[in-house]
């Protein structure tokens, strides 16, 4: 109730424009009313490239959670996987951001993506976009410590539109339900339905590093390693693969794999005998830098996929086409 009413206060002082910076450029932002993943990383790579599709030239402004040696892995995720993508990633923002336009390359940018930026309410923004997790029904939870809610399923009033993601986890019928409690809450229904799917494999072994299809998977033993808000995804998706959990390695999210736990994963890895390590892109930010010798199996990280089961052309529409 404490925290519930400090974000209420908080909540009425922005909606009375205080404290509000509107930029000379749109804003899209995506986020979520809870802590953990509701797979922001893959819907904020789709905007990127449906921007770029519309031949607009984007940027990513972002938190920054760092890990020890003060490097962001969401941040190197989307460097690795967009090439001259200007990303800010850093507790001001704002002041990033502004820092950013007036560089050469920022010059350039006539739109930014918040990533997680539905409570950073500093900087004004043209679209509104919150993602609710299928596997996490926020009508079901509480707010902060009792549960993970960082503001009430009422704020969803306030977004431009709701997407829900993850819907390949749960049956229809909790699906339709979701959907249909959401545009009570919200007032409309949401704008699409995603799932997440693995389109393929990055793997690095003493060879090098090379890609596969998901069936390279399929009747081997692995290690699954990761430091993610939301693991249930990442690990129904190894079991999808048709691979054999031997076993698993869960770390606080944004862990910073210090060489201790490399060496831990090692005595893990013999435990259980896998023939491989399946961790995320965004592990493996981290993981790269790190001297793995020890592990003497390949490393595999799945590429995600965004699909639509509805609403793709009415959200490309709006994302297409912000205006400031």
């Amino acid at each position: 109730m404490v925290y519930g009413a400090a974000i209420a206060r908080r909540n009425r002082a922005f909606d009375a424009g205080r404290g509000v910076v509107t930029l000379d450029r749109p804003v899209i932002s995506v986020g979520n009313l809870s802590t953990g993943g509701t797979g922001k990383s893959p819907t904020v790579a789709w905007i990127v490239r449906t921007l770029r599709d519309a031949g607009r030239d984007p940027c990513i402004a972002m938190r920054g959670y760092r890990s020890r040696d003060g490097v962001s892995d969401e941040a190197e995720e989307y460097r690795a996987a967009f090439d001259d993508l200007p990303v800010v990633a850093r507790p001001d923002r704002l002041q990033g951001l502004i820092e950013l336009f007036a560089s050469e390359r920022g010059g350039r940018v006539d739109c930014v993506v918040l990533d997680d930026g539905f409570q950073h309410r500093r900087i004004a923004r043209s679209l509104d976009l919150v993602l609710v997790d299928a596997t996490r029904d926020p009508f079901a939870d509480a707010m902060i410590p009792a549960g993970r809610l960082r503001e009430p399923v009422g704020s969803l009033r306030r977004a431009t539109h709701v997407v829900i993601t993850h819907a390949e986890r749960v049956e229809v019928g909790a699906l339709v339900n979701l959907a249909q409690r959401i545009a009570h809450a919200h007032g409309r229904a949401p704008i699409a339905i995603t799932e997440h799917a693995w389109s393929g494999l990055r793997i690095t072994d003493t060879e090098g590093d090379r890609v596969e299809p998901v069936s390279w998977l399929r009747g081997r033993r692995v290690l699954a390693l990761c430091a993610i808000g939301n693991p249930s995804p990442f690990l129904a998706g190894i079991e999808a693969a048709g691979a054999t959990l031997a076993d698993a390695v869960i770390l606080r999210d944004h862990d910073a794999y210090a060489p201790p736990t490399v060496a831990r994963v090692a005595s893990r890895i013999t435990a259980s005998s896998a023939d491989a390590v399946v961790t995320t892109a965004k592990d493996w930010t981290k993981l790269a830098r790190r001297d793995l010798s020890s592990w003497r199996v390949p490393v595999i990280r799945p590429s995600l996929e965004l699909r639509f089961r509805e609403g793709e052309s009415a959200l490309r529409a709006v994302v297409s086409k912000p205006s400031a």
